[in-house]
């Protein structure tokens, strides 16, 4: 991986994402998120013909932050982007 920002810890194979603010996942409020290496399964597995992009890409970082796609979708842009740019740095 490359450089990270200061809201980013890289690790081998995962990134702690610190959030901007904390969310609720499971019922509980979350300062930080990690964010696992994706393998090309992942990657497979968020394809479908019958969904749009930003859909994949929610489905994608749920998957690999190990929460709902609901919760990915209740968060706040700002954080949304953090988990963006995690998932650039493994892709980079």
């Amino acid at each position: 991986m490359s450089k990270t920002t200061e809201y980013i810890k890289e690790g081998d194979g995962f990134a702690d994402v610190t959030l901007a603010k904390p969310e609720k996942v499971n019922g509980a409020s979350v300062s930080v998120l990690r964010m696992r290496e994706p393998k090309v399964r992942d990657l497979e597995a968020s394809q479908s013909p019958n969904i749009t992009d930003a859909e994949r890409e929610v489905k994608l970082f749920a998957n690999l932050c190990m929460v709902t796609a609901e919760e990915v979708r209740d968060m706040s842009a700002r954080n949304y982007r953090r988990l963006q740019t995690a998932f650039a740095l493994f892709t980079s």
